[in-house]
Formats: structure tokens, sequence, C-alpha cells
């Protein structure tokens, strides 16, 4: 299949001569190319083109998985008859395997697995194994350990009507690809008996299969509705989907042992054993020696008969067939399996928000090795674990043969690469401009920044603000959401009006809308020849009918889903505000958003950086009344150099305009569908009695679990699960949950 781009405007602006050069470029055998492309001139859409006229597998890398999550969105409207899939860290919740030498304090991995991700994550790597048009937008996740392509292709189950095979052959090979059996519940990577009928609901798949067999034949195949188990309606099938008849059933976890082949890793395995309790023993290690053994020994036994254990990825060096120090697979090895086989060999690799991403990416490897090191000096475990890893940057570069960074604020490291050429997107379609900047003093930050919000709430617009810590996030938004509070400090400032403008130095508000250079700026002075003042009604009665904000904060502890949520609904308006930190920088599409106000802009460091302050300006660069307000006390050099940048740019922009004589227009773009639609459970109570949980994979009726009714090995278990989902409830300050589960822990105890 062909990549086809769907949209209904065409390349306008600056777009259509860097979709020439970037074409060119790749056609070229350019390996590195720079974008430097504002916020808000279609850099996507760009990008999609570029995709179509070359007709590339392509991998998009974005640096946190907000942003990945909506380039995945973009990419899915663009493409909707193609395979455009999401790749990111499936874990909810996760604790790494750590040894504290200086307290002697181990920490077991834990992990909460988001069943959604991971089903996202399996179906990019089926994609990639059976089609040839596939883009996948991926986090930094993409250079871990993933397994061979080659064996995972390798392990699947093809399945037609008419079939001879003996169904406990068919369960058998389920198994083995880590399918689950289920006496109950279907869930995703699981199957069900029911009479003759087998009920399989593939892990990387949004429906499942009916398997009907009459002794050792397959008579009937079909796709149906995994909760309800009713055939599947044809029209939300696609027409292969609806025509088929042969079924090919891919593994449902990444990490797949051949049973064959666990004599000869096995044995590896423990002659690396033998040889690191020789040197533990030989250097009188004897608590280590007897640690690791135990370790290893539970951990092969665990594979040997269920073929997974906590922790499998630390083997994966023998089961890749691997030898030491040799670099993982990842999904870039997913990527050159798919040029290969269906194309030339060559894949097109896009580091959007470069200036974040490639940083990001060189530094994983180190981290990493540094805590795993611990774990193997002090025996927990073998050297091997040292090749479960993320790939070195030089590593990473290796593996991808052609490159486009893309970033409004590319670094020195991407030019160098680019033979110092960067191609540049600084016109909007719409004709918008970059955001005007006001600089205002930090006293009374807080109060002056309400009254904006307010202003803006009266015209249905919406805001953006950026602290600097989680807990001044979260403290603002409680602070915002206080309707009395808000109601005194606007009467306040109603009673304290007259009297505040005449109290006002002159001195301490900069206006730096103007194109003179900073330096020579007058404070207080505005150029008015670019001068395109916000119509923001000052006049706003605020006696009248005051509409008081909705507010959200967004940071790393809002689990990854729910950030696009919170963001859509700002959109719809069920928020007003969203306050956050480095979240709210790059590549969130936010057109009703008509401020952005940076709290402490003054406080130099990487939140405040030049690159910071720019991308996070741009915000509000995507309406017409854009406008950005910067809070602080001097004009740091940072923030000097992000004006300029930010001037330079909006002087070519209203060049371009009065050229080509474009009024400019807020960017109209509808809201798109959640990226995975949210279902209501109804779930029956008995009295109150039943109380229904999600634990990990399961749902567990806290109510019905007694410690009398489990084996000391379930009891384990299941504290172990209720611990992590304990934990979960808390971060989401689901505090009565939590105490709910702290409770049953202590019972189970």
């Amino acid at each position: 299949m062909k990549f086809k781009l769907k949209s209904n405007f065409k390349p306008t602006g600056d777009q259509p001569q860097a979709i020439e050069k970037l074409v060119e470029g790749v056609r070229g055998g350019k390996d590195h190319q720079t974008l430097l492309g504002v916020t808000g001139s279609g850099k996507t859409f760009t990008l999609a083109n570029v995709i179509e006229k070359t007709q590339k597998p392509t991998l998009v890398i974005a640096h946190n998985k907000t942003l990945a999550a909506q380039l995945y969105q973009e990419f899915r409207d663009f493409f909707p008859n193609n395979a455009v899939s999401y790749f990111v860290s499936y874990y909810d919740y996760y604790q790494p395997e750590a040894y504290i030498p200086s307290s002697g304090t181990y920490i077991e991995k834990e992990a909460q697995i988001n069943d959604e991700i991971d089903k996202l994550r399996l179906s990019t790597t089926t994609n990639l194994l059976t089609r040839n048009d596939v883009i996948v937008i991926a986090s930094v996740s993409c250079i871990y350990n993933l397994g061979s392509p080659v064996e995972y292709g390798r392990y699947i189950l093809e399945i037609m009507e008419g079939q001879l095979i003996q169904r406990r052959d068919l369960l058998l090979r389920l198994s083995q690809l880590q399918y689950e059996g289920s006496s109950t519940e279907l869930r995703r990577g699981t199957y069900r008996l029911r009479g003759d009928t087998i009920q399989l609901w593939p892990a990387y798949e949004d429906k499942a299969l009916r398997i009907d067999t009459l002794e050792d034949k397959i008579t009937k195949i079909d796709w149906i509705n995994p909760v309800t188990g009713t055939k599947m309606n044809p029209d939300k099938m696609t027409l292969y989907e609806r025509k088929q008849n042969q079924f090919v059933v891919y593994p449902a976890k990444h990490y797949v042992i051949d049973p064959k082949s666990q004599t000869e890793r096995f044995a590896a395995i423990f002659e690396d054993l033998k040889k690191r309790l020789k040197m533990f023993k030989d250097q009188d290690k004897v608590f280590e020696a007897h640690r690791l053994e135990q370790k290893v020994k539970y951990d092969l036994q665990m594979i040997k008969e269920f073929g997974f254990t906590n922790g499998i990825e630390n083997y994966s060096r023998y089961f890749d067939g691997r030898d030491p120090g040799q670099p993982p697979y990842t999904l870039l090895d997913y990527f050159k399996h798919n040029a290969e086989e269906f194309g030339d060999g060559e894949f097109l690799t896009v580091m959007d928000e470069s200036h974040m991403s490639i940083p990001q990416i060189g530094g994983m490897h180190a981290g990493d090795q540094s805590r795993k090191n611990t774990l193997i000096d002090y025996g927990f475990r073998l050297p091997s674990a040292l090749d479960n890893r993320p790939l070195e940057f030089g590593e990473f570069q290796d593996r991808i043969p052609q490159a486009i960074y893309v970033s409004a604020t590319p670094k020195e490291w991407e030019i160098e690469h680019s033979g110092g050429e960067v191609i540049e997107q600084l016109v909007r379609p719409t004709g918008l401009l970059d955001p005007e900047i006001e600089l205002r003093e930090t006293k009374g930050q807080i109060e002056d920044l309400i009254i904006e919000i307010i202003k803006r709430k009266q015209l249905g617009q919406r805001c953006l603000v950026t602290t600097l810590t989680k807990k001044m996030a979260e403290a603002l938004t409680d602070y915002l959401n206080d309707q009395d509070k808000i109601k005194q400090l606007v009467e306040n400032f109603i009673a304290k009006r007259d009297e505040r403008v005449e109290q006002v130095d002159p001195e301490k508000v900069i206006l730096a809308n103007g194109f003179l250079p900073i330096d020579e700026m007058k404070i207080g002075q505005i150029d008015e020849r670019y001068h395109t003042r916000a119509k923001l009604p000052a006049e706003i009665d605020l006696r009248k009918n005051v509409l008081y904000p909705k507010v959200a904060y967004l940071h790393s502890g809002v689990e990854t889903l729910e950030r696009s949520d919170i963001l859509e609904d700002l959109r719809k308006g069920e928020y007003d505000v969203v306050v956050g930190i480095n979240l709210l920088r790059e590549g969130l599409d936010l057109p009703e958003v008509t401020l952005v106000a940076i709290l402490d802009a003054d406080k130099e460091g990487f939140l405040r950086s030049r690159i910071s302050i720019i991308q996070t300006m741009g915000r509000a660069a995507r309406h017409v009344e854009g406008r950005a307000i910067l809070y602080g006390d001097k004009l740091t050099k940072s923030m000097k150099l992000a004006i300029e940048e930010t001037q330079r740019r909006r002087e070519y922009q209203l060049e371009y305009n009065r050229k080509n004589k474009i009024d400019p227009k807020t960017i109209i773009k509808p809201i798109r569908d959640r990226m995975i639609e949210k279902e209501e459970e109804e779930i029956q109570t008995k009295g109150g009695e039943m109380f229904i949980v999600d634990v990990g994979k399961e749902q567990v009726d806290i109510a019905a679990v007694k410690a009398d009714n489990l084996t000391p090995d379930d009891k384990r278990k299941m504290i172990k699960k209720l611990r992590t989902r304990m934990r979960l409830a808390a971060d989401q300050m689901d505090f009565e949950l939590a105490a709910m589960l702290r409770d049953k822990i202590g019972e189970l105890g």
C-alpha cells in the first residue's frame, strides 16, 4: 500500500519551499536535515507531505508522551488508510529494580502496566512485520531493548477455516505465544473455552476471534466483540477483515522464548553463573554468591515452567543470541526489517522538537548502566543485565539512515550535522504573528495574573500558566479554583483600581512588542509601526456577572492518556486555564489560547532558558489576540535573546503578510476524538458489599478478597498487587481508595 495524504488544505506560506527542500534532500541521500518551523506554521503537515512524496516508512520520535499523543492523532487524521501507530512506555507506575549499598536496601521491580498502551505497542510491531505503509509515533522508549524482530515474527500462529489441528495442540501453541487461559473473564492477551469454541483476544487488537472447532477441524473463524461475544458489525471492519478467511496470531508479549532452544540458552546462563560465583567466592563475598545463585535458579525455573519471569529482560542477551556488549534489538531493528522486507532498505526518522529529544536519547545509557552495575556488584543480577539497556547515542545514530530534525529552536548540534544548512518555515498559513510580549514585575504577580485570566474568561478564551515546580503548579491550581478567594480578590481589585493605576511606576512595566533592539528600547516604548495591540478590553466591567475560571494542572504526575484528555477539555471549555511546568512547552496545539503567562521568568536555568521561553511563548501564537506575559524583576540574557528572536520572526511574518495582503486569522481546528475512548463500566453491587478495582490487568472485588481463602503464595502476590495499586491511587490523590487498599493489605498481612 502507498501513503496517501488526506487533507482539505494545500501547502501554503513557507510550506511549499520547505517540502521541496526536504524531499530533495531525502531523495538525494542526505543523512541529516534541519527544519526550523515556528509554532503554528504547520510543521506536521509539511512532514506529512514529505512522507507522501518519498513513500518511506517513517519513525517520528517525540520527547514526551503528551506530544507523542498529539502527533499520533494528527498523523492518524492525515493518513486514515495507512498504519499509523503509537509506541511509548507502557508503564503507569514504574519502580526499577535497585540496590542502595549505604543502607542495604533492595528495591524490587514494581510496575503498573497500561493495558491500552501495551496493545498499541504490540500493534506497532505487528504492523512493521506485515505491511509497508507504516508511520510510528514514538517516545524515546524506542531505543530500549525490545527483542529480535526475526524471533518475534517467527513465532506466529496461522489458522484458517477448514484447517486440521487438534484442539490441544492449538491451545499449547497459544500458550507458547504467551496467551493465558481464562475460565471466566476474556481479557486482551487471553483465550477462553466455551464448549467446542475458543474465544481468543489478540494482544494487539480491539476485537477478539471466535474459533469454532469440530473434533480436530476448525470449522469457522469470526471477529467478535470481546465484551458481548457477538459477531462484529461489518461496517466497523475493513474490507480485508470482512473477506478474511486466514488469520495470523502474533505473540502476546515481545519476549518470546523457543522451548527448543531453552537447553542451549540455559547452559550458557549456568556457565556464566558458575564463573560469577567463583569470582565472588574468591573475593570472600559469600552473601553475594548465595544471593545470585538463588536468584538465577529461581528465574530459570519460572521460565522453564511458565515461559516468563519478572525481570526476564535481564536474560535477553542469551535468548536473542547476542554477544556480551552487543547492542540490544529495539524498535529501530523492526524498522530496518520492514524497510528490507518491503522497500529499498531505508526508512525516515523525524526527531520532533529535536532540541529536547536528542539530549534525552544521549543521556539514557549512562543512568541505566550505573543502576545495574550496583545490582551486579552485590549479586542481584548477572553481568548480562547490562546488555538489557537503551542504545548508546552512537549506536542510535548508526541505526537511522536518514533523519530530519524539527524544532522552533534547533541547537548547534543539529545545525552542524546538517552542514550548517537550516530550512526555515517562519510563516503561518493563517498569517498569524508571533505573540506580543509584556514584561511585568513579580510584585503582585498572582493578583495581576488572576485579573488577566478573568478578562479572557469573559471573552471565552483560554490561558496557559507555567510555574517552576509541581508543588507550585498544584498550589496555584487549588487557589484559582477557590471561587470565594478569587471573588474577594476581584472585589479588592475593583475597589483599588484607581489608586492602583496612580501608583504604578512606568519604569516597572516594560512592553517588548516593538522591533527596536532591546538594548535601545526605552522602558514603556512601543514601535507603533508594527504594534497591533490585542483587543482585550481593559474596560471589561468586572462588577457585572463575572465568570470565574476552572483550572487544571498538568505535569509528569498525571497519567499519560489523561494528559491529552485535559488538553482536549481545555479546548472544549471545560477548563479555562491549565497550569504546568515544561510539559506546556512543545507541540501543544491549542488555538483557543490567547494568553501564556510565565511566572518567575527571570530565574535563569533549564526551565527559563532562551529555548524554553521561546517555546513557551509560542503556545500563544495560534490566536490573533495571542500575548505572552513574562513576570520578572530583571531582564536576563535568556529573556533578552528570546525576545530578540521572537521579534525577528514577527517582523519577517509582518513583511510577508504585507506583500501578500494577508489578514491574520485565528486557527480554526476541530477537536479530535480521544485517543482511546473511555468505557463506562456498570458494576452490580449487592447491598454495597462489592467494590471492583482495576489491579494490573485484572478487576478485583476488594470486598471478596479474604485471607482465609488464599494460599500463602497467592496472598503474597495479592498484597504486592494491592500495594502497587494503592501507590497509584495516592499519586492520583484518590485517598479514599488508597486508604481502603491499605486496610485490605493490613488485613491480608
